[in-house]
């Protein structure tokens, strides 16, 4: 039905008003609770490399928008405009719909309360009202307007399906830390009570944690993986007359290292029975290990030619035999503080990750300690902040202020490594980095960040240790062991994917 002139106006003046409602409506609504509207925005799989610049544009060109309606002279510009900027949400939203299922509404106000469905619609609605204007408007040119419409629609989801690529891979690739968390990929499951904060995580192996006691060395307490039943284990030494001061226990299915890198000694033996008999003693010192299968043991020692952090190898079946890799570790300071870090091995991946403690990077290599890449965290710290000095008197190196903690401590897992971060990212509430701990993850195949999550305080008091056994993610805070459910977001990224 063709609406006379007069009609026409009207109607025109109704889709403007309605326009000029809403835009003015949601981008003072953004403005007030701007802060919001970025960390929205950080975590939308579209725009989150883009957030900084897109939470100052998407307002802006609102309210310019409402300008142009508010001229009769630059109407028609106003309900291009607009159009475009409406085709822009509904495509965003279409890609949310079809590729993500826990990215928040980046809108203001009243319309966070609609669904994603609900605001598809509601989008359309707007689309087709600024489509009819436009035709309203001068119909006499409606020839050009159908191109105009057909050219702006294709650009508008064009540039929309454009950001996605490029944010995708800047989050995962290139990231400038910005933090994306899912939907509760981490589900508080159970905890119990160890009635002491001295524990450390030995090991775990076929639904079984097995925790250390640093003022019962020689004493494991077994766990379940429900945390229902737990027994304690007290290891027998063949040799007890040597002068620990530092004594670690590693368990690697079925065998058990007992070691102190103060002696040094290493001792190995079957969980079966507990019993350990000496293996190795001699140079050289060292202030970490991990065991790689039933004859070789990784460890991190100071070498004393180059007196810097260097990473090496131990075969038991011939104690003479001691590989070091020296140009693993790379110096940036002193050599010592600067290359501190956590060496990981995971049984199922064949692979020893070095993860830096004050820098943003990690070292990968397979169970030879042969190299295979550097990654980086997704912080921005790549030089270790510290203050070292040494004193003239005693000729020690130490820290003259304390340092920029980066990565506190890791855990690696099938194909994924797992690190608690020590800084907050962009658009993210400092609020919540005193209530929790957040765990970055990443992909140890592809190099790629994935995503984070939090562990949350318990008693008030924040996670020290971590590790990963099956679907679960078993932590130590205070002096409790909490047992955290994995979600898919998580395990699908397993190479191979362990259900229990």
């Amino acid at each position: 039905m063709k609406l006379s002139v007069q009609n026409s106006r009207i109607v025109l003046s109704i889709i403007c008003q309605l326009y000029i409602l809403l835009f003015v409506y949601a981008a003072v609504s953004k403005l007030l609770d701007f802060e919001n509207f970025q960390v929205q925005l950080g975590q939308s799989p579209l725009l989150s490399s883009f957030a900084g610049s897109v939470a100052y544009v998407v307002p802006t060109l609102e309210l310019i928008i409402c300008g142009f309606l508010l001229s009769s002279r630059w109407r028609i510009i106003g309900l291009f405009a607009a159009y475009g900027l409406m085709v822009m949400f509904t495509a965003y939203i279409y890609i949310i719909l079809n590729y993500s299922s826990f990215i928040p509404c980046s809108c203001g106000g009243i319309l966070e309360d609609l669904s994603w469905n609900q605001h598809m619609f509601f989008n359309g609605v707007f689309i087709v009202l600024s489509v009819m204007a436009i035709l309203l408007n001068n119909p006499e040119q409606n020839g050009k307007k159908y191109i105009l419409l057909g050219i702006g629609g294709f650009f508008s989801i064009g540039l929309i399906a454009t950001l996605f690529y490029m944010s995708e891979n800047i989050m995962h690739h290139h990231n400038n830390f910005t933090r994306r968390f899912p939907h509760f990929p981490a589900v508080m499951d159970k905890e119990m009570d160890l009635q002491s904060d001295s524990y450390y995580f030995a090991g775990s192996d076929s639904g079984k944690i097995y925790l250390g006691n640093y003022t019962a060395p020689l004493q494991i307490l077994e766990i379940d993986s429900t945390l229902k039943t737990k027994t304690i284990h007290r290891i027998k030494l063949d040799r007890m007359n040597l002068p620990f001061t530092a004594i670690q226990i590693k368990i690697l299915a079925p065998y058990f290292y007992v070691v102190d890198g103060n002696v040094p000694c290493v001792f190995k033996g079957k969980i079966s029975n507990w019993k350990a008999s000496y293996v190795m003693r001699g140079d050289p010192y060292f202030s970490q290990f991990v065991p790689t299968d039933s004859s070789k043991i990784a460890f991190r020692t100071i070498l004393k030619k180059t007196k810097t952090n260097t990473l090496g190898l131990f075969n038991l079946k011939d104690t003479t035999v001691i590989k070091f890799e020296p140009k693993l570790i790379q110096k940036q300071i002193d050599g010592v503080f600067d290359t501190d870090g956590q060496t990981l091995y995971d049984n199922q991946s064949k692979r020893l990750v070095y993860v830096y403690t004050y820098r943003n990077q990690f070292i990968v290599t397979d169970v030879n300690l042969k190299f295979q890449y550097r990654g980086n965290t997704i912080d921005t710290t790549a030089h270790a902040k510290l203050k070292v000095v040494t004193i003239s008197s005693s000729g020690e190196t130490k820290l003259a202020a304390p340092p920029l903690l980066v990565n506190k401590t890791s855990a690696v897992h099938n194909n994924l490594l797992f690190v608690a971060s020590n800084l907050p990212g962009k658009y993210e509430s400092l609020v919540m980095w005193k209530k929790a701990s957040i765990i970055d993850l990443y992909n140890l195949d592809n190099r790629a960040y994935l995503l984070s999550f939090y562990i949350y305080d318990n008693d008030n008091k924040k996670m020290r240790s971590f590790c990963l056994e099956g679907n679960y993610l078993y932590a130590l805070i205070g002096e409790k062991l909490i047992s955290y459910k994995l979600r898919k977001s998580v395990t699908k990224n397993y190479q191979n994917e362990i259900i229990l």
